[in-house]
């Protein structure tokens, strides 16, 4: 439908949706951004993926990128808790090709530094990790962490200090120590395009309401067939 259309369909939506939920998810779209994202490199556990997508949601990050190699990803909603209702989920395999090239070749058409998590001694430490830049995080599989694919094709490799016996933490904790420390440093910068832009509020915008609003698909049919009449 052309934009008109859609403005005034969204409008319709609305009407479905409490004032509370639109508020909301006004507020939250305000402070949604596409310059830091996630990339999941063939996760083992479906639990520890979507707790990754949950922390993306909790931090405001709109986009998890998931490599699936051996591992096919289900989304576990007992884990995200609806996250996977508002955060855009993209899906590489390898049935033509790389799924890690074709990530990568993605995320660089956008801009994208590349950084792959890794407790190797040559890694940069997370603290001298500066958010200068667009950046994508890859966080590698339970048993082997990230591949020596994503290694060689990544901008650079990151790491978190450990003090323990362990070697690192579960996926989701080491992302959330990572957006965290992100986010806190990106406000000594000034990113003009940080979050996202209005027309990316606005198809987000439709996206959600169109994902609240129980059987949208007649709602649609049949306001397009009440616009034709009047037409």
């Amino acid at each position: 439908m052309d934009q008109n259309t859609e403005l005034a369909f969204l409008e319709y939506l609305k009407t479905y949706i409490t004032p509370h939920k639109i508020k909301l998810m006004d507020e939250i779209l305000s402070k949604r951004t596409r310059y830091f994202t996630v990339v999941l490199e063939d996760i083992f556990k479906p639990h520890n993926a979507s707790a990754v997508l949950r922390t993306a949601d909790c931090f405001g990050i709109q986009d998890v990128h998931v490599i699936e190699k051996t591992n096919t990803y289900k989304i576990n909603p007992y884990v995200t808790r609806g996250a996977s209702q508002w955060v855009d989920l993209h899906r590489y395999g390898y049935q033509n090709g790389s799924g890690v090239m074709d990530c990568f070749d993605s995320l660089r058409s956008k801009g994208y530094k590349i950084y792959a998590t890794s407790p190797v001694a040559d890694s940069i430490n997370i603290n001298d990790l500066k958010p200068d830049h667009p950046m994508a995080l890859v966080f590698g599989n339970e048993h082997e962490g990230v591949s020596d694919e994503v290694i060689s094709q990544s901008d650079g490799l990151v790491h978190i200090p450990m003090h323990g016996f362990t070697e690192s933490f579960n996926i989701s904790v080491t992302a959330s120590i990572f957006l965290f420390d992100l986010l806190r440093k990106v406000k000594e910068y000034a990113i003009s395009d940080f979050y996202i832009s209005e027309s990316e509020k606005a198809n987000l915008r439709s996206k959600w309401y169109r994902g609240l609003v129980k059987q949208v698909d007649i709602h649609e049919k049949e306001f397009l067939r009440k616009i034709d009449m009047e037409i």
